[in-house]
């Protein structure tokens, strides 16, 4: 695979539309040099978005495993110290939380797209998320609070964790005729070795 055309699916969250983030969430991922390629607007189904979290089977106890951590790491006790049934439980509440209004799903692609964009976008609890990432910038939201309320963690924005990931899910969400090949001038500044284009 040619490395500059790695993809990485991006998900702004109900929250996220309805604070009009749309805007200052495209624009991280545009100065940090990645180029969009597919974006709509949908109301997700509850089908779609059980499939986009069990795209990978493991899913369930991962995250089941991580959200149980999270709780021992703060000296605090889990609600739930069953991984899969923890997973289950979050799972549930994403479902609810992805189908309560539109969402704006993209295909972001660049060299390192996926780390890339991990990295702007920031550890999975905004609470614990470091500054100048998105989750850290955008939201307060916690898993504790989420827990409080018996719902999903708020966290603004989805985004792919691994190239294969990314694939399984962009083939998800978008048809191959929705991603759009084009050049942008921006590249030739990027991936241009000498450099020897700028000058007259």
């Amino acid at each position: 695979m040619d490395i500059k055309k790695e993809k990485t699916l991006v998900v702004v969250k109900p929250e996220g539309v309805q604070r009009a983030l749309i805007g200052e969430i495209i624009s991280r991922f545009e100065r940090v040099g990645l180029k969009l390629i597919a974006i709509k607007m949908i109301v997700p189904t509850s089908e779609l978005v059980n499939k986009h979290y069990l795209i990978d089977p493991e899913w369930l106890v991962k995250v089941g495993n991580k959200a149980i951590s999270a709780y021992e790491k703060k000296g605090l006790e889990a609600p739930n110290k069953n991984p899969e049934e923890a997973g289950k439980r979050v799972l549930d509440g994403l479902i609810k939380y992805f189908t309560a209004g539109p969402v704006v799903a993209m295909v972001w692609q660049g060299v390192g797209a996926v780390t890339t964009t991990r990295k702007i976008v920031g550890s999975t609890e905004p609470a614990s998320s470091d500054v100048g990432t998105i989750r850290g910038d955008l939201t307060i939201d916690s898993y504790i609070l989420a827990d409080t309320d018996s719902r999903a963690v708020r966290n603004i924005v989805h985004a792919s964790g691994s190239v294969e990931e990314a694939e399984k899910e962009i083939m998800l969400w978008f048809s191959e005729n929705e991603l759009i090949a084009y050049k942008l001038i921006s590249e030739s500044l990027l991936y241009d070795v000498n450099l020897d284009g700028i000058l007259e």
